[in-house]
């Protein structure tokens, strides 16, 4: 017989057992890398609308730090980080908002009455109310959230926050 081919009892267990032993390799790792992969694809939130509070709390033309913290996860790690900005009052309706890290190398700046300026810890930088440079080696003003990055819904201030 010509073409005929025969497989002995013993290839055929063998060939056997390592196409059902692919299969349930699959059947069972596949999901289990889906487990250990899923955290490392998804996105985290990196923006978000946050409340500053109701605008008409805050006082006109001083600024007032406002504190919030937001969460990343990372695979398995969640971190927390702190963040701080100065609501200034404009109007019943509008504010500043200005960062409170320092352009320079990002410590944390003080809003000191008296003087009428912020000031940074760090390098005795000064910033003047509306966040422009009045002193020190900053290379620019304090970040400002304006225009679309604000907004007021039933009276409440709201800033949109990009994670950077």
């Amino acid at each position: 017989m010509a073409g005929s081919h025969h497989i002995s009892r013993r290839d055929f267990v063998k060939l056997t057992t390592a196409a059902l032993g692919s299969i349930m390799g699959a059947v069972i790792g596949l999901p289990a890398i889906g487990y250990l992969i899923d955290p490392a694809l998804k996105a985290s939130g990196k923006d978000a609308w946050i409340p500053l509070g109701p605008l008409e709390k805050f006082e006109a033309g001083k600024p007032a730090l406002v504190t919030f913290t937001r969460s990343k996860i990372n695979g398995w790690e969640k971190t927390v980080n702190s963040y701080g900005v100065f609501v200034i009052k404009k109007s019943d309706s509008e504010a500043l908002v200005l960062s409170n890290k320092c352009t320079h190398l990002s410590c944390r700046v003080n809003w000191l009455e008296e003087r009428q300026e912020y000031i940074c810890p760090c390098h005795d930088a000064a910033f003047g109310l509306n966040g422009e440079v009045l002193g020190g080696p900053p290379p620019r003003p304090l970040d400002r959230y304006e225009g679309e990055q604000l907004k007021v819904e039933e009276g409440t201030l709201y800033l949109h926050f990009v994670e950077g």
